[in-house]
């Protein structure tokens, strides 16, 4: 097998055990507490009040006229997901980790 085979049949790995964690996490009910819990840092870390502003500043930039939700969701979403604080992120894995481990 070339490295682009063994590359893809890793990236298809992947993607099967992030399927297997997720049907876990969302069968347990656990994925509906993790993500009440991402929700409240989010606004703690005053990320949500950080975006809400980037929205605006983008509808005031392209005009009210000029963007449609999708357009907007697509605009900010690589911000959105790039100025999730460190921390947030580590927790969350944290508690994934200690999810898991318990199964």
């Amino acid at each position: 097998a070339n490295m682009a085979d063994i590359r893809s049949e890793m990236r298809l790995k992947d993607a099967q055990i992030r399927n297997q964690i997720n049907q876990k996490l969302v069968e347990s009910g656990e994925k509906e507490k993790l993500q009440e819990y991402l929700r409240t840092r989010l606004i703690e870390s005053g990320w949500k009040d950080q975006l809400k502003a980037h929205c605006k500043e983008v509808i005031r930039q392209k005009g009210l006229d000029h963007i449609t939700v999708d357009g907007l969701v697509a605009e900010i979403t690589p911000t959105a997901r790039a100025s999730v604080p460190d921390e947030v992120k580590r927790d969350l894995l944290q508690k994934i980790r200690e999810f898991l481990a318990k199964k």
